[in-house]
């Protein structure tokens, strides 16, 4: 049975399903030129917060060997979900600017204002890679569904080709399934992982 937090910020609350730590296995199939590089991979999520309007995000994974055996560290992930809505002046930042106002905290009627004309609210995900990529996710929330697309990939220029990217997840049955599509490496947007965790 999944239980939900009931002491978040009311901008949390769409988002709340996901708040815990999730393991599980997924897949990795992808073509890059005449080559396929496939595999299976142990995978690790967390989401938690902190008080603020958002989650914190991070995310490990491992390939395993033909024996199970994990044998080889893939990239990791850290970065922030959050509905999307402008910043007012009760808001802090940009960087550690403090609020220019003050304001009465936000409800679950402010958050609904935010709901689309299909039941959906829009989310951004910002996150930040340990081989130095950055991508910026803009997509929407529908209960417990989120479907996501880059808008933004900053990459160094010793970085490898990666161009765009989506990504889909759902609670489905009490585990969290996702799905990840990349256009990389000279092959156009396909997918190529996909997971399904439990929550531990």
């Amino acid at each position: 049975m999944l239980e939900l937090p009931t002491d978040l910020p009311a901008d949390l609350a769409p988002l709340s399903w996901l708040i815990g730590v999730w393991e599980g296995t997924g897949v990795i199939d992808f073509p890059v030129g005449e080559e396929r590089l496939q595999g299976e991979f142990a995978h690790r999520v967390s989401f938690s917060h902190d008080g603020g309007s958002f989650l914190n995000y991070s995310s490990t994974a491992t390939l395993l060997g033909d024996d199970g055996e994990q044998s080889l560290p893939l990239v990791s992930e850290i970065g922030f979900w959050r509905l999307s809505r402008p910043a007012g002046d009760a808001d802090a930042g940009p960087a550690l600017l403090p609020p220019q106002a003050e304001a009465a905290p936000r409800t679950v009627d402010d958050v609904e204002e935010l709901r689309g004309d299909n039941g959906a609210f829009p989310i951004e995900v910002s996150l930040a890679h340990s081989d130095g990529m950055l991508e910026l996710y803009l997509g929407e929330i529908k209960g417990p569904r989120i479907d996501l697309a880059s808008d933004a990939i900053v990459r160094g220029a010793g970085g490898k080709d990666y161009g765009a990217a989506t990504r889909l997840y759902g609670l489905v049955d009490g585990h969290l399934l996702w799905a990840w599509d990349i256009a990389a490496l000279g092959t156009p947007l396909r997918s190529h992982a996909s997971a399904r965790l439990a929550k531990v």
